[in-house]
């Protein structure tokens, strides 16, 4: 049974920066592609960046710039720096993976931007 684990939220105030983990288990294949969506209070949710097991990379228009994701794909882990925050990026962080037709969430993990 897949599950992705996410960790690294908290409280941060504006400006700072956090950086998100998250890391797979239950398969030894890779995933086709991995990333991050994140879900405001009375917002859908919404990509903020991917990342393919090649490499490639999509980062949403929002967060271009400020965010960076990286990981690896043999090891099946990905990352999320984010700098600059401020309070517009405040959500839930929800880590995702690909494979074929099926996709994958974790539990998700809270990152609250306030001073």
């Amino acid at each position: 049974q897949v599950q992705l684990v996410e960790s690294g939220g908290g409280l941060v105030q504006p400006g700072g920066s956090l950086r998100l983990s998250c890391a797979a288990s239950g398969t030894i294949f890779s995933f086709r592609a991995m990333g991050w969506y994140r879900q405001a209070p009375g917002k859908q949710r919404e990509l903020v960046a991917t990342r393919t097991s090649g490499g490639s990379t999509n980062i949403a228009d929002s967060v271009k710039g400020r965010f960076t994701i990286s990981g690896d794909g043999a090891k099946n882990t990905v990352y999320l720096q984010m700098n600059s925050l401020n309070p517009e990026d405040t959500a839930v962080y929800y880590c995702n993976a690909n494979r074929g037709p099926l996709s994958y969430w974790g539990q998700g993990t809270q990152v609250t931007v306030s001073s």
